[in-house]
């Protein structure tokens, strides 16, 4: 299995559209944060956007067929770059989603809100390895490959939210859920990729290495043998690994382990040294001290709150409010 389907498998991730803008000049969304497990993303249809830097950075502009993640669900502002006053906006609900809406008549700008729900603390996880602000295109003319598979599939997505049909929020969710695999591929296809887990993957010599961690976890892996398999030298491959990830490939095989214990621990009713055999763990010691470092928690603390019941991700999403309530808010 390839390392993406793995991670999908590994954490579980929803998708959900929450609205789609249509906004004549000027106008200003405001949002976030959103609820912790949450990874926003807007999908700009037509018309061009900037994103103001939460770090005072430079602003960023997005156009038509650009699709931004951010990962680190931090408040955020999207504008025109006009600086005028924005024209006030309504939400009105149609039956799968919701409208937001200004009175303008110049060229607007048509995007796709939503979110992706990730299942914790696999979301901590995952916004340790992806960058905070994630840009990828997939304009209308990307010919062929993941670029024109993913505008395809917004295609998709703008046709459901035009023709608000039966069953639409159900496909709408379902296709939010697959732009997310679609980003992740085809960032880690392109050539801007400085950091995080897409530059590691992106990088055919250590692309390997990851693959072997995520296919095959509980392997008494040593770097040696990691280094093998890319055809470097061992202090090579942990150079690379520090500079792209900013961490080591036995803290990444710990990560991959730590996930895999924490989903059969809470779902299964394995002991714990079962369990820990099963993620690459000889001693039950070693792995409760692991555990414990690196979810704050023991095992059996662990299992109890999850054997609960409470879902996060079975929490409803609350439609955005031009008054400024979450998950989006328009001034």
């Amino acid at each position: 299995m390839d390392w993406l389907s793995r991670l999908f498998e590994m954490m579980p991730v929803r998708g959900r559209l929450d609205l789609r803008c249509s906004y004549s000049v000027p106008w200003r969304i405001d949002q976030g944060p959103g609820a912790t497990n949450e990874i926003p993303y807007h999908a700009v249809l037509a018309g061009s956007a900037i994103l103001d830097d939460p770090a005072g950075g430079r602003p960023l502009l997005l156009k038509t067929g650009d699709i931004l993640l951010l990962p680190g669900n931090p408040r955020h502002v999207m504008h025109d770059g006009s600086g005028a006053t924005p024209l006030p906006a309504r939400n009105r609900a149609a039956q799968n989603f919701t409208i937001s809406e200004n009175l303008g008549s110049d060229e607007r700008l048509d995007l796709l809100c939503g979110h992706f729900a990730i299942a914790p603390p696999h979301d901590r996880l995952l916004r340790t390895y992806l960058p905070p602000r994630l840009v990828v295109h997939a304009g209308p003319r990307m010919g062929k490959g993941t670029a024109a598979r993913l505008a395809g599939l917004v295609s998709l997505m703008r046709s459901e939210t035009a023709d608000d049909h039966l069953g639409g929020r159900a496909m709408l969710d379902a296709l939010s859920t697959a732009m997310f695999a679609l980003v992740l591929r085809l960032a880690s296809e392109t050539d801007d990729r400085s950091h995080g887990l897409l530059a590691l993957v992106g990088d055919p010599r250590l692309a390997p290495a990851v693959a072997a961690m995520f296919n095959q976890p509980a392997r008494a892996w040593s770097l040696p043998e990691l280094a093998r398999l890319c055809n470097m030298s061992r202090a090579t491959l942990a150079r690379q690994f520090q500079d792209k990830l900013g961490r080591s490939p036995s803290d990444l095989l710990t990560d991959i382990r730590m996930t895999l214990a924490a989903n059969e621990l809470k779902r299964s009713s394995l002991s714990t040294g079962a369990v820990a055999e099963m993620v690459g763990y000889q001693s039950e010691a070693a792995f409760q001290r692991a555990f414990k470092s690196h979810m704050g928690v023991t095992p059996a603390q662990w299992r109890k709150v999850q054997h609960s019941g409470e879902d996060v991700l079975a929490a409803p999403s609350t439609p955005a409010d031009p008054n400024g309530s979450s998950p989006a808010a328009h001034e």
